[in-house]
């Protein structure tokens, strides 16, 4: 991040834990998921964008996404600390993603839409992710389309989510600049 306030770093710090705590208590209902209904593992991947969609969306600043999907990986780690990589990976590459069509319009343009395809996207390439590592061979095809559906929808719908709650919170005055008083 180029020149960031601690008012930007303290926010995506906010954030960060608070999805840090939406995705560790998520991560449990994940282990349930692939224990019990793997097809529907995925429904519990969007939880990871939540933090870094309201980053971006209330700062609308370049980094913020990653930083906030940073400290969201730290603190559901402290939920799961057999897990510490995969939150904090998942955090990261969920926020590097994120980033991706702001990085190419320069962070110049910040389009719902953009939100929202980058959501899709990142789930599908989480979904290629998984689809390789539990092994396609050992499902069948309609197994993989549910799959694929779930892991696609779930972090649009998290970006919507995400995004209704930047609002909300740039309503109460948390993303204005005021200057301090001595």
């Amino acid at each position: 991040m180029h020149r960031a306030s601690t008012r930007i770093l303290l926010t995506c710090a906010a954030i960060g834990v608070g999805g840090g705590l939406v995705a560790g208590a998520s991560g449990y209902l994940a282990a349930a998921f692939a224990a019990f209904g793997p097809l529907f593992y995925g429904l519990t991947a969007g939880s990871h964008f939540l933090p870094s969609v309201v980053a971006l969306a209330l700062l609308k600043r370049p980094g913020t996404g990653l930083l906030a999907g940073l400290i969201a990986g730290l603190v559901g780690a402290a939920f799961a600390p057999w897990w510490f990589w995969r939150y904090v990976g998942t955090g990261l590459l969920v926020g590097v993603l994120l980033e991706i069509p702001f990085l190419i319009a320069r962070y110049r343009r910040w389009d719902p839409w953009m939100f929202y395809v980058a959501g899709g996207l990142a789930g599908l390439v989480l979904a290629v992710g998984v689809f390789f590592a539990l092994g396609a061979e050992h499902y069948a095809w309609w197994a993989w389309v549910v799959a694929l559906v779930c892991w696609v929808a779930s972090p649009v719908l998290f970006t919507w989510i995400g995004r209704l709650i930047a609002r909300a919170l740039e309503r109460s005055g948390v993303s204005r600049n005021q200057p301090t008083r001595a």
